[in-house]
């Protein structure tokens, strides 16, 4: 008898904690605020390492550190790579020292500018951002060529629409910055 009285009374006060007004309130925020989802997208951002690639680094007693005037604007456009030998890398991938172009079978990449300058995603809408990480396709367009390595977009399509929308808010949130990032040099296999 205890037990059941015991069982009525907690019923009773989640009924009442359920019906209270903050519940109501809360219920009522449905939608994150536009800070709201601007801080979960700078969470997401730094969490998911997009600085490694996206950003140039500068050096300091740490060791290479994103360049906080440069954060996630890609491949320098004034970065020259060295040249190599195909045949001396093998089955290996390289980098350059800023982790801003990959070199592979597929040819040679470079981070993309993530900065809302027009020389990034300045003119791409939120529907085109989703896109390009749930189908993996360059700038979001239909019939263009596929995201290249080491990008794993595969992972991140997994990610929820409004993740990827919070993404997007936080990288048209943050400083411009001008820099053409070279075309991929795609390889012929």
């Amino acid at each position: 008898m205890k037990k059941t009285i015991f069982a009525f009374v907690v019923l009773g006060i989640m009924a009442i904690a359920c019906n209270s007004p903050k519940q109501k309130e809360l219920a009522k925020a449905d939608l994150p605020s536009a800070a709201d989802r601007i801080e979960r997208g700078e969470f997401l951002v730094a969490t998911l390492g997009c600085n490694d690639c996206h950003s140039p680094k500068v050096m300091t007693p740490r060791g290479p550190v994103p360049d906080p005037n440069r954060l996630l604007s890609g491949h320098d456009s004034n970065e020259t790579l060295p040249e190599y030998d195909p045949q001396s890398v093998g089955g290996y991938v390289l980098f350059n020292m800023n982790g801003t172009a990959a070199i592979g079978p597929w040819g040679t990449s470079f981070a993309g500018n993530l900065t809302p300058d027009a020389t990034g995603i300045g003119f791409w809408s939120e529907e085109q951002f989703v896109k390009s990480i749930k189908e993996g396709k360059y700038k979001g367009l239909d019939n263009s060529r596929p995201l290249l390595p080491p990008m794993p977009w595969e992972g991140y399509s997994k990610l929820p629409d409004e993740d990827l929308k919070a993404i997007y808010a936080y990288l048209k949130s943050i400083k411009p910055v001008k820099n053409i990032v070279p075309q991929a040099i795609l390889s012929g296999i």
